[in-house]
């Protein structure tokens, strides 16, 4: 098993965190992890964003600016 030290909010303080078996086939990778000190299991996400780009004649062009 993998072990982390996150804070627990429970333990109000830095905990040892390990995943536990992965029955969907993570494997260390899994993003379920369980405080060993509480019990108290969290879940770390994270997410995609797409990034929006102009179009390709559509680019901002900064002012000149005129002396």
């Amino acid at each position: 098993m993998s072990h982390r030290e996150l804070y627990c909010d429970v333990c109000e303080g830095v905990a040892l965190f390990e995943v536990p078996p992965c029955v969907d086939g993570h494997g260390i990778d899994c993003p379920e992890l369980i405080c060993t000190g509480c019990g108290t299991a969290v879940v770390i996400a994270t997410f995609m964003v797409p990034v929006a780009r102009p179009a390709e004649g559509r680019r901002h062009r900064p002012a000149r600016r005129a002396a």
